[in-house]
């Protein structure tokens, strides 16, 4: 019987501020554009992606405000920490981005930046609309309404 492989992947930065922020409609896996002295900077996993967005401009996919510290030794080839980088998808993906994003009151949110298990560095983006702060009190309710639920189960046993 052939096993079952995991994805092993190694994620570098999560924007965990999202799921609180936003209903996440739909995700979509993205390729990065990334310089080499970038990809050395991730692997040591101290990038940001908590205040970045992404942008359809000029029928391309931008990545804007992310952060990547600059790598220490790469010293004449550094890159800029928080360049505009270009995202890879299909043409299908992006008119359905662009779709998404056409309807009112939605945004493309970056969720987590990771490297796969061949080792190519991806970006997951999320297709979201923002929460009011009555919407937000409510996920607050239902989570903790569902640890109480746990807990209880548990004292049951």
């Amino acid at each position: 019987m052939a096993e079952k492989r995991e994805a092993k992947q190694k994620i570098v930065a999560e924007n965990r501020k999202a799921r609180h922020n936003y209903f996440i409609e739909d995700d979509l896996e993205t390729g990065i554009v990334l310089e080499g002295s970038e990809v050395k900077s991730l692997r040591t996993g101290k990038a940001n992606i908590a205040e970045s967005y992404a942008s359809v401009e000029d029928g391309e996919l931008w990545l804007i405000n992310g952060y990547i510290p600059a790598y220490d030794r790469a010293r004449a080839f550094g890159h800029e920490e928080r360049r505009r980088r270009k995202l890879l998808v299909t043409r299908r993906e992006l008119s359905k981005l662009w779709q998404g994003i056409g309807r009112e009151g939605m945004t493309l949110v970056p969720l987590a930046l990771y490297f796969n298990e061949k080792g190519y560095a991806k970006l997951k983006l999320g297709i979201a609309k923002g929460k009011k702060m009555a919407d937000k009190r409510e996920t607050e309710k239902k989570r903790d309404w569902n640890r109480q639920k746990a807990r209880l189960l548990r004292e049951r046993g």
